[in-house]
Formats: C-alpha cells, structure tokens, sequence
C-alpha cells in the first residue's frame, strides 16, 4: 500500500538499508501463505520501526495488530533490556505463525501475544506505554485513541499507520466509505487535541508519529 509513485517507492526501497535474512523470509511466507499479505509492513517501513524504537528506547511496546510479527520484531530492536512488548492480533489463525517467527527472532520471552478484539482486550492491560504502534481496523481508530490515550506516558509516543488510506483521505466526503471516514476522524481528533503534537509522514500509506506533552 503505498501513495507516491512505483518508481520513488523502488528508489527508496533499494537505498534503505537491507532487512535480516530472518524478515526477509517472514516477508516472503507472508506473500505466499496469507491472504493479504500486503498489510505487512515491509522493508522500509519495518526500518522506520526499528529506528523510531531504537531512538525511544522503550521498556514497554504496545501493538495493535500483529499479522505476522514482522513489525513485532522490528519494534522488539530498541527495547530496554528487561523491556517487553504487549501485542493483540484479532486473527486466532495467525497465532502458530507469529509464535514461530518471534521464536525464530528469539525475542519470544519479550512478546505477550493477546489474541482477540482489540477493543476488548485493551481495557484489561494494566500497563502504561511508551511506544503505542496501532495498525487495526479503521474504521475504529477515533475509538483505538480514546482508548490508548490514558495508556500512553507522558513523552510517550503513538505511531498510527493508513492514515492517509490509499489517498482516500483528499476525496470529497460524500464519497467516503466507512474505513475512510475513521481515519479522517482520527487525524482531526489527533490534530485539535491540544494535549499531544503530531506529525504526518508519507511513508507508504502513511504513517502519524504522536506525542504525548
């Protein structure tokens, strides 16, 4: 899922630095055993993972949306040594394949993997976060923020992925389908809260980088 042009996207692939033998096998089960392999995040923006957390450094990663824990691991590269990741993936099916690839990473101590609806399972952490990583449904995402806002430390930051939904989010409303319509949502509520600063990125379908002040 990308917006920019095939030929900047080729060009910014080949001069980002290469993923592991490890994701690039993830990446190419994903694509020839799922049925919508594209919703992995991929080379570039599984490197933008792996820098933002390896930045933050943070001892607890909370993901929504794990598919096949390529972004998982990604994000596992900047934990603090006794830090570990939360993550919820609705999809019971994928749970031996994100168990083997988490082992296979050796990062499976690190990672709880809550399998469910996300909007059920999140009242139930006790926890607080410093990295949030929301790649759901979309539909959902203004109700995903209002639930993982009191869940996010202060300083603490939120990556939103599709937030420009295919550049669906430039149509004229009337023509908005109900994924669309909760992207626009979620960035104008994220846009007026004045309690965070945010920014867009146009990395593949677009990415929002959220902190918390």
């Amino acid at each position: 899922m990308s917006i920019i042009p095939s030929s900047i996207e080729k060009y910014i692939e080949t001069n980002c630095s290469e993923e592991s033998d490890l994701l690039y096998q993830i990446n190419r089960k994903t694509f020839l055993q799922q049925l919508y392999p594209q919703m992995i995040s991929g080379k570039v923006q599984g490197q933008f993972l792996k820098m933002i957390s390896c930045m933050i450094q943070p001892t607890r990663i909370l993901e929504i949306g794990t598919f096949t824990a390529y972004s998982t691991i990604c994000l596992a590269k900047g934990l603090t040594s006794n830090g570990g990741i939360d993550t919820i993936e609705i999809n019971e099916e994928l749970k031996p394949v994100i168990d083997q690839n988490l082992q296979d990473a050796g990062i499976g101590e690190q990672v709880n993997v809550f399998i469910g609806e996300a909007q059920t399972l999140i009242p139930t952490l006790n926890e607080q976060y410093d990295l949030i990583f929301l790649d759901a449904d979309k539909e959902f995402y203004p109700t995903y923020y209002q639930l993982l806002y009191p869940m996010l430390k202060p300083g603490g930051f939120l990556l939103a992925d599709n937030v420009l939904w295919y550049g669906k989010v430039t149509d004229p409303p009337e023509t908005y389908d109900v994924a669309s319509k909760g992207v626009v949502e979620f960035n104008e509520m994220v846009a007026k809260d004045a309690s965070v600063e945010n920014v867009i990125l146009s990395v593949r379908d677009g990415l929002m980088l959220v902190r918390k002040v």
